[in-house]
């Protein structure tokens, strides 16, 4: 279905953002995952959001690797940059293009396969030097390319579809991206718009590592009674931590209002934003809190959702290294190979 194109006409009253995009401008080519996938629910939702954020869909570098997942950027973002890595190696691909290029918004997709088993490695390692993109895990404890064999994520005592028992602890990459080094760590459900939406705009605004741990149920071998990532369960023990939105190009505006009530507030543009402040025993900016609550919910049996570790402070690996602020690929010869001199005393300082 991939090569049969969506419709280029839009009827003329559909809403613009402020570069004058409409919705259909962020969409890719007809979905050719199964009916209901929950993939194509978080494609909709980074749909969504850049449409919101109003951000230049050439801007936008797409990343995967391989897997059900891995195939979504087809279906989103058809005018931005694409590159399509080899099994659990999207991250390393994805760190070279940002070092040569930082001007691009990077957007990095995976499954729970492709970054849990074999690209485990380079998930801890991207998330460790603090690469400034956005990585999103589109997590549903199966390998539904090869007929729903349990995952590194699926947790332990789930059911299969065949009704074999999962005897092995699941990995949680959230909680490993906290321990690695991500600066916005958050958790969402495909199922829950209202949450993810804001989620994936303020990782995409976030100005380092950003890890979205997305339930997304498999509608073919991970949706049935006694699976931890079916759709029923899901809605059933999620424990959402915070209500969010996101508001970007604007004057700030404060609240002060005390934790565990709401408040509703007036944005620019007319529409009215709810408020929930969590309760005063969860702090985003500690990593041990935020590791803390999400093992006593899982014991709990409860899956946290929402934004659970937060650092503004952090700096990204271009900080780190000190490179210029031009895009490498753009500087020229002179400024690549500055001569025998600045090489001398460089070879100098390393004596």
């Amino acid at each position: 279905m991939t090569y049969i194109a969506k419709p280029k006409l839009h009827h003329p009253s559909l809403p613009r953002n402020k570069i004058g995009f409409t919705r259909r401008d962020y969409e890719g080519t007809i979905s050719t995952l199964c009916a209901g996938c929950g993939h194509d629910s978080i494609s909709a939702a980074i749909v969504q959001a850049c449409f919101e954020l109003s951000i230049e869909p050439h801007r936008v570098a797409k990343l995967s690797g391989i897997g059900c997942s891995s195939k979504t950027p087809t279906y989103f973002l058809g005018g931005s940059h694409g590159f399509n890595t080899v099994h659990g190696r999207m991250p390393s691909v994805l760190t070279g293009a940002y070092l040569a290029n930082r001007d691009l918004i990077y957007l990095g997709v995976s499954g729970d396969g492709d970054s849990a088993s074999i690209g485990l490695g380079q998930f801890a390692h991207i998330m460790r030097r603090g690469v400034n993109m956005t990585y999103i895990v589109m997590n549903n404890g199966v390998y539904g390319l090869t007929k729903g064999q349990f995952s590194a994520t699926a947790d332990k005592g789930s059911k299969a579809k065949k009704g074999t028992v999962n005897v092995d602890s699941g990995i949680d990459l959230a909680s490993m991206a906290i321990l690695m080094g991500a600066s916005f760590v958050a958790r969402s459900f495909s199922g829950d718009k209202g949450q993810l939406v804001p989620l994936i705009k303020a990782a995409i605004s976030h100005p380092g590592p950003a890890i979205l741990d997305v339930i997304s149920p498999c509608v073919a071998f991970n949706n049935h009674k006694g699976s931890t990532r079916s759709y029923d369960y899901v809605r059933e023990h999620n424990a959402t931590l915070n209500r969010l939105d996101v508001i970007a190009g604007a004057e700030p505006m404060t609240a002060d209002y005390a934790p565990g009530t709401s408040v509703t507030i007036e944005q620019p543009n007319g529409e009215r934003l709810e408020l929930h402040k969590v309760a005063e025993d969860y702090e985003t900016s500690s990593k041990a809190a935020a590791l803390a609550y999400i093992q006593a919910r899982e014991e709990a049996g409860m899956v946290t959702t929402g934004l659970l570790y937060y650092d503004p402070a952090r700096r990204d690996l271009h900080g780190r290294l000190n490179t210029v602020s031009s895009p490498l690929n753009r500087l020229d010869e002179t400024a690549l190979c500055p001569g025998p001199v600045a090489l001398g005393t460089i070879n100098d300082s390393l004596r």
